[in-house]
């Protein structure tokens, strides 16, 4: 049984049909990255996994288990949130805590451990994402690297089943760049769960089990690195990935 099934997810914002029927699965272990233009719902895709947006139709299920439907309550939608976690594009770290109650805040909120516990855990996904000697550090004292580097122990605090990344190097420079793939391809290593929105082609190549190129709303092509990058199918893939590359 696969991890996370996605059948004939749509969302629509007005007139504008944003998601058109996407549907996929992802495998425990498996890294799945997401590709595409801007616009093409990659975001909007992101949003409705972590409940964010109410997708119009669609269903979600992780290990079987149905997320979606009609009438959710607040706390149930709270719970589905928590088989995700999501890194976003600029962090939305906390200002006012420091690096190790940013990782603390949700599972302290949640009850989750004694403080002391929840301190060591933290402590504990802050080394593993090299950054143990920022603990106690400001968001604006740390370079923008590092601020998504705790946004990712962030994410991993409440240990979701699946961890999803929204463009997560859009806004770091080269090297800093490097800092959160290393990061990302260290979890790989762990086995964990991820769903990648990325414009890193070289990344996504090296990096995934299963690649999706999305246009206009709909997964226009899937499979492995090798079959999209180097075998599309579609004409549309080919002439998004010849100008990706390209640059």
């Amino acid at each position: 049984m696969a991890l996370l099934e996605v059948k004939n997810l749509t969302k629509g914002f007005g007139d504008t049909d944003v998601l058109r029927g996407v549907s996929f699965s992802l495998e425990q272990g498996q890294v799945l990255a997401i590709i595409g233009s801007s616009g093409s719902g990659k975001t909007t895709l992101l949003r409705c996994l972590n409940f964010l947006e109410t997708p119009d139709s669609g269903e979600i299920l992780v290990s079987g288990k149905p997320l979606t439907g009609t009438g959710l309550s607040d706390a149930q939608i709270r719970e589905n949130r928590m088989h995700f976690g999501l890194v976003f594009q600029n962090y939305n770290l906390f200002p006012q805590y420091t690096a190790l109650q940013n990782v603390t805040l949700a599972p302290s909120l949640r009850k989750k451990g004694s403080r002391e516990e929840l301190n060591q855990k933290a402590l504990s996904l802050l080394d593993q994402v090299g950054l143990r000697e920022k603990a106690s550090a400001y968001p604006w004292q740390l370079s923008g690297g590092q601020q998504q580097r705790v946004a990712i122990a962030r994410a991993l605090a409440l240990q979701p089943e699946v961890l999803c990344f929204d463009e997560p190097t859009s806004a770091l420079d080269p090297k800093l760049t490097a800092e959160v793939l290393r990061v990302i391809r260290g979890l790989k290593d762990q086995h964990t769960t991820m769903i990648v929105v990325t414009h890193e082609m070289e990344f996504a190549k090296s990096v995934a089990d299963v690649v999706i190129y999305m246009a206009d709303g709909v997964i226009e092509e899937m499979g492995t690195p090798q079959q999209v990058f180097e075998h599309p199918r579609s004409e549309k893939t080919r002439a998004f990935l010849q100008g990706a590359l390209v640059k």
